[in-house]
């Protein structure tokens, strides 16, 4: 298996530091708003590097975070008037409800960057005393100088970032020896979350979490970091200065990152009007299309996200899901009998396409090509296959595009569609719960509608509802 290494610039045999083992962390998101689309991103092709290499018989040790203290999550509260835990509490479980919806399997562990204050005062302390890091009225900045290979993953040099890039620069203040150190601590502003720290009041920078939780969960050395490509620099290289100065070691053996997604041929923003969460997108489409699409290219790759490239991904994937219900049909009526020379030659082609999906995805994760597997041994169903077929061969293609569908994370099962009764029947459930103020129960209901692709409008004359 090839990984192609971020720190190196080249594609590299994957050996994990522990032999069956794997240790892996996953930059996660900052939860102040519903997650976007850009964010599902990395959710959707590192879970399903996971996925592969548990297929592989590797025992993944999968650690991602939740960013739950943040200068956005802060801004979200004050206006909402209410503490950043809740707000930060509310996003971290309707970001779960969109994973789930995606079939990004639960991390190992999802740690939050509050629970771990203490383990990040102790590695600041830990800097401060090896030199590597210095107070200034309460804040605490990293020495980047200090750290001879500064640079390294994002093949930056400092002396030009110095001599104006500054669009390049991390947070810059007066007091900082260095305009390049960043920050580890800060005090706190009036109306923020705070913790005690010997140098004063308030809360970790950024960079300092993940490192922080990371060591914890993986220990001081871990196999693969992944995350976006726009986490490249500043944080992973932060990241690595203060991990390998904390720890005297190599922080990360491989660095994976993921390529932008645009919309249109556009960069995704608020104010340009191309902004999509998740759940934007599952008022259109069933879920498992979108991850269809994002797997349908190179996660290194730039990717383009268009009403015309997602319909094609929802006829790509209908096309595999039609040929396993044509396939569970015909297992129903076909016959216990030998296999013939045909159909044995027929599974002979299958393996070779099995092995042909592998060899893809052994290739840094090539899932683009590993999809084309899976439609070609789709066309030898429909070709070659059919109410005369043995049971043994049809069991056995069919098995075939479940088992790799379910390692790139595609469910091959159709959900029944719902009967109008039943939605209507919800509805009234629904209606029910909110004269009762039970609006817990309510939303549960027009959520496991929303999941189920039935999109509800409350208006002045009712409710209204139509399928995506």
């Amino acid at each position: 298996m090839k990984i192609y290494n971020t720190l190196t610039k080249k594609k590299e045999e994957f050996i994990p530091l522990e032999e069956g083992k794997v240790r892996m962390y996953v930059c996660g998101p900052t939860v102040y708003n519903l997650i976007h689309i850009g964010n599902a991103r990395p959710m959707i092709v590192f879970d399903t590097v996971r996925r592969y290499m548990e297929h592989k018989g590797l025992e993944v040790n999968f650690v991602s975070n939740f960013t739950d203290v943040d200068d956005k999550i802060i801004k979200r509260a004050n206006e909402e008037g209410i503490e950043a835990g809740e707000v930060a509490k509310r996003y971290i479980e309707e970001c779960k409800k969109d994973m789930a919806a995606l079939n990004v399997k639960p991390a190992t562990k999802h740690p939050l960057a509050t629970e771990e204050i203490g383990g990040m005062l102790e590695m600041i302390s830990h800097l401060i005393e090896k030199g590597y890091a210095y107070e200034k009225n309460g804040t605490v900045y990293f020495r980047t100088r200090k750290f001879k290979e500064y640079g390294k993953l994002s093949h930056k040099n400092l002396d030009d970032l110095q001599s104006g890039n500054r669009s390049l620069l991390v947070t810059g203040s007066d007091e900082k020896e260095d305009s390049l150190d960043f920050v580890l601590w800060k005090p706190k502003k009036e109306g923020e979350p705070a913790w005690e720290s010997p140098w004063s009041d308030g809360r970790p920078g950024w960079h300092i979490e993940c490192s922080v939780m990371s060591k914890k969960y993986l220990g001081d050395q871990i196999d693969i970091h992944a995350g976006g490509e726009d986490l490249v620099f500043p944080h992973h290289e932060n990241e690595i200065a203060q991990s390998e100065a904390a720890n005297g070691k190599e922080f990360a053996r491989y660095w994976m990152h993921n390529g932008f997604l645009n919309i249109d041929n556009k960069k995704m923003s608020k104010s340009a009007g191309n902004f999509f969460t998740v759940r934007d997108i599952a008022e259109k489409y069933d879920l498992q299309v979108l991850r269809f699409f994002m797997l349908s290219a190179h996660y290194r790759s730039p990717l383009n996200f268009s009403a015309d490239l997602m319909e094609a991904a929802k006829n790509g994937l209908d096309r595999i899901l039609t040929a396993v219900s044509k396939l569970k049909l015909l297992l129903e009526n076909s016959k216990e009998i030998e296999l013939t020379e045909e159909e044995k030659t027929l599974l002979e082609r299958v393996h070779k396409l099995e092995e042909k999906f592998d060899n893809a995805m052994d290739d840094d994760f090539n899932t683009a090509d590993a999809i084309s597997a899976i439609f070609e041994i789709v066309k030898e169903s429909n070709s070659h296959l059919n109410e005369n077929s043995s049971k043994e061969v049809v069991t056995k293609v069919k098995e075939s595009i479940e088992s790799l569908c379910d390692i790139l994370g595609i469910i091959t099962e159709k959900e029944e569609e719902l009967l109008d009764s039943d939605i209507e029947s919800l509805i009234e459930e629904r209606q029910l719960a909110r004269k009762n103020k039970d609006f817990k129960r309510a939303d549960a209901i027009r959520e496991e509608l929303l999941q189920k692709g039935i999109i509800l409008e409350d208006t002045r004359q009712g409710v209204t509802w139509k399928r995506a």
